[in-house]
């Protein structure tokens, strides 16, 4: 599953891939080097990106990772990419749920109707036998469940609409 990062305004999409040296970085579709990370306690550890390695530190807040690297320290602020694939549409008061990746849909945990939180499991999908639960992205009151269980789906498919509260 790709993960998103922004540094400075710019969102960037990852993921990493095994390889014989620990793991391949991907950023999109082009694969960028080897790396590999050992873990030296105290949120310290040393990044080793294709044969150099660099001493690093890191925080952890919740989403947001200060990480100091060769003497500059930047804040990564991680993004669900499950919640990254969610369009409000504002003026109508509607936010919708999308695919993050083709599949199909293993179990619905809310019906129309039922009023939700953040966070809330709205269904389960599966794509390439992994199974990942859909979220709410903000509060609200379930409008609309366009997918059955069993039924498949591809990227980006619009899975359930939510009323914002107050509309």
């Amino acid at each position: 599953m790709n993960h998103i990062f922004e540094l400075e305004g710019v969102d960037y999409q990852l993921w990493l891939s095994r390889c014989q040296q620990g793991y391949r970085l991907h950023l999109g579709d082009e694969i960028l080097v080897p790396l590999d990370f050992t873990h030296q306690g105290d949120g310290s550890g040393l990044l080793t990106i294709a044969d150099s390695s660099e001493p690093v530190r890191f925080a952890i807040d919740g989403d947001t990772i200060h990480l100091h690297i060769r003497g500059r320290t930047r804040v990564l602020r991680y993004r669900d990419p499950l919640l990254a694939h969610s369009l409000v549409k504002k003026d109508a008061g509607l936010l919708v749920a999308r695919a993050p990746m083709p599949g199909v849909v293993v179990k619905t945990s809310v019906l129309p109707g039922d009023q939700i939180s953040a966070g809330s499991a709205l269904m389960v999908i599966e794509s390439m036998k992994l199974e990942s639960v859909i979220r709410a992205p903000q509060d609200g009151v379930v409008d609309r469940i366009h997918l059955s269980e069993g039924e498949s789906f591809k990227h980006g498919a619009v899975l359930v609409t939510i009323k914002e509260e107050g509309h």
